[in-house]
């Protein structure tokens, strides 16, 4: 099994008082024949429509040196666990959960945002010292 990233028992507390209920820590897919997981799956079910939301949930740091790499790194995972999830998931959405302080440092920033855009990367964005989600965007 994969190493946790940092944060990841801050993004499941946050999660969860946020209404979310995690359901597989980690979520496992299969890419060619290769098993690949995905720290977090979690749903929140919605009353109007008696129905739930499913969201795939992976935990980035940005911990190195580089937060260019960091991003490198994180932007090549998301499109391979995304492209997992459509052909196995195609109902659960996948987002990459960040810090508050690499979200306002390096992804909010006019190059970054495109490029999140571009691709279709969804956010989560965590405070970790409160356990808490402080934005969702997609």
């Amino acid at each position: 099994m994969a190493a946790k990233d940092f944060y990841h028992e801050q993004v499941k507390v946050a999660l969860g008082k946020d209404g979310w209920t995690v359901t597989h820590d980690p979520l496992t897919l299969d890419w060619d024949n290769r098993d690949v997981q995905i720290d977090l799956a979690a749903e929140k079910l919605l009353f109007a429509q008696k129905d739930a939301r499913r969201i795939a949930v992976e935990v980035k740091s940005f911990l190195s040196s580089s937060l260019l790499q960091d991003l490198y790194a994180a932007l090549g995972q998301f499109l391979l666990y995304r492209k997992a999830l459509q052909n196995t998931e195609p109902e659960r959405e996948l987002f990459l959960a960040v810090r508050e302080a690499v979200w306002q440092s390096l992804l909010d920033r006019t190059d970054s945002a495109e490029l999140l855009r571009d691709y279709d990367v969804k956010l989560l964005v965590f405070d970790e010292r409160l356990e808490a989600i402080t934005q969702w965007i997609s």
